[in-house]
């Protein structure tokens, strides 16, 4: 049996294997999601301080799991 895994599980796993993965980076990873169901999972995430989210030189968000 397999067991669903949550959004924000898929997330924190993917940027786990790659600290520092941009916004638009990740939401590719989620051909099954849109751009608006990551980002506002994301946002959770920050919100609950399991993952940072900043701005790198050129504008583009990046994020990277806290710890």
């Amino acid at each position: 049996m397999t067991l669903d895994r949550s959004i924000g599980d898929r997330i924190l796993e993917s940027i786990s294997k790659a600290p520092g993965c941009r916004m638009d980076d990740l939401v590719s990873l989620f051909p099954d999601l849109t751009w608006n169901q990551v980002i506002l999972e994301v946002n959770q995430l920050r919100l609950g301080h399991r993952l940072l989210m900043i701005a790198d030189s050129q504008g583009s968000f990046v994020v990277s799991p806290t710890g």
